[in-house]
């Protein structure tokens, strides 16, 4: 009997408890970003890891980066996600407990020499016993993938953040050059209709100031509109509060890739980029389920000690020994389940291989294409703004009237704008290219010193 307490203390010692837990009564945004501290270790590239955060005078690319990193609630979230799937893991990899059974039988009456009768049996399944190298070897497998596949999102999460970066930049300095056109265009309205009231000029004449100041001030403000939803998305990746206005410093320039870059990189994805990986992880697991199917195909055995004693006090002792009979079941249905799943999972890795190819040919293309672009913008934009130049000059002087003036300049403001949606469009793609090959970020130092031009400046 003291054994037995003893046995059931041990047992009851080694059981986990309850705890508490309440529910947030708040939100957990940040709401001053000057007191935010990252730990360099926890990120997920080298280049994040080697450099310097201090919001305290405005955030860079790379900050923004790393606090994404760390404190993204899509990242939080995926990250408790992956505790219940490595718990998952976990429970996979546990050995099966045995079963005791306990019977006891009192005799009715008081015939002459009659005891209680018990029996007690102790079993353990064999076939969860060999089953268990392989689940332990899918759980380390899944255990593998959920780590891998954290790391994938958290270097999409770095790429959101660096695109929402370029974004904000690309907005600011095309409101810089549209409020700049506006300016200009509201003065010399003001003039013409000054010229109006004097009856120096018709208000037909005034017309054309009239729409190119409105076009000008329409522009401005949709790209107030575009500035406010990112700065309220990158809020939101960032898990600042909205009513905080981050400053972003430095330069938005990104590495771009050459071709050589791009075909060395996507050889060498399938042996570093997060996805990949984790989906290599996922065929192994699968791999060894299938194994684990096949072999519970054969008979399933439970086996273990017995002890019982009769209502005449007899007292005996021996084993037990249970077995399936393979006749009708015999775990083909699973069999199929897990080798289809393994099929699913290899066209899935090679889908994902194909797509690699393919998506990082369009986006190399593209980069070629936007290069072009801005070469011929580049080219055309002295022209222009000497061609705008003596327009106004002509117009101060009488010599053109208010639409040819205003149709020059327009063609000025345009091909300008162009060029910042340009080098925006090529940001975002060397971006996304990075993120679908998984090289290294490359990110811009602090003070803006990059390979490129900035967008504003004329390319050589």
């Amino acid at each position: 009997m003291k054994s037995s307490l003893v046995m059931l203390s041990a047992l009851l010692a080694g059981c986990a408890s309850y705890q508490p837990m309440a529910l947030p009564e708040s939100d957990a945004l940040v709401h001053d970003v000057g007191r935010l501290t990252v730990d360099a270790a926890a990120m997920p590239d080298a280049a994040l890891a080697a450099h310097p955060f201090d919001p305290s005078d405005g955030l860079d690319i790379t900050e923004v980066a790393m606090l994404a990193v760390a404190d993204s609630p899509d990242l939080r979230l995926a990250r408790a996600d992956a505790g219940v799937t490595r718990a998952q893991a976990f429970s996979a990899g546990l050995l099966p407990d045995p079963q005791l059974a306990l019977t006891r039988d009192a005799v009715l009456g008081s015939p002459a020499g009659a005891t209680v009768a018990f029996s007690a049996g102790l079993t353990l399944d064999v076939a969860a016993l060999l089953a268990h190298s392989t689940n332990e070897a899918a759980a380390d497998a899944d255990t593998r993938k959920i780590r891998l596949d954290l790391l994938w999102q958290e270097w999409q999460t770095v790429a959101k953040a660096r695109l929402l970066f370029v974004k904000l930049d690309s907005i600011t300095r095309t409101q810089d050059v549209l409020g700049r056109q506006r300016e200009r265009l509201r003065q010399r309205l003001a003039d013409a209709r000054r010229a109006v009231d004097s009856g120096l000029i018709t208000s037909d004449a005034a017309t054309p100031q009239l729409a190119a100041y409105e076009d000008a001030a329409r522009q401005w403000n949709d790209q107030e509109r575009q500035r406010n939803q990112a700065r309220h998305d990158l809020n939101t990746l960032l898990g600042i509060a909205p009513e905080v206005t981050l400053v972003l410093v430095g330069s938005a320039e990104v590495a771009t890739l050459d071709e050589a870059q791009v075909r060395a990189a996507i050889a060498e994805a399938p042996r570093r980029r997060p996805d990949l990986l984790a989906l290599q992880a996922g065929f192994e697991a699968q791999d060894d389920r299938y194994r684990g199917a096949l072999r519970a195909q054969f008979p399933a055995i439970t086996v273990g000690p017995t002890r019982a004693r009769d209502t005449s006090n007899v007292n005996t002792a021996g084993f037990s020994l249970g077995i399936s009979l393979p006749l009708f079941n015999r775990n083909r249905g699973n069999i199929a389940i897990e080798s289809a799943t393994r099929e699913k999972l290899r066209v899935d890795y090679q889908q994902r291989l194909d797509a690699t190819a393919i998506e990082s040919h369009r986006l190399l293309e593209e980069q070629a294409i936007l290069r072009r672009q801005l070469a011929d913008i580049d080219a055309s934009l002295p022209a222009l703004a000497l061609a705008a130049d003596r327009a106004a000059q002509a117009h101060a002087a009488s010599n053109i009237d208010s639409l040819t003036l205003t149709a020059v300049e327009g063609a000025l403001l345009a091909r300008r704008l162009e060029r910042i949606t340009a080098w925006q469009a090529l940001q975002e793609q060397a971006i996304a290219l990075q993120a679908l090959l998984g090289t290294q970020l490359n990110l811009p130092a602090r003070d803006g010193r990059a390979a490129g031009v900035n967008p504003g400046e004329k390319t050589s």
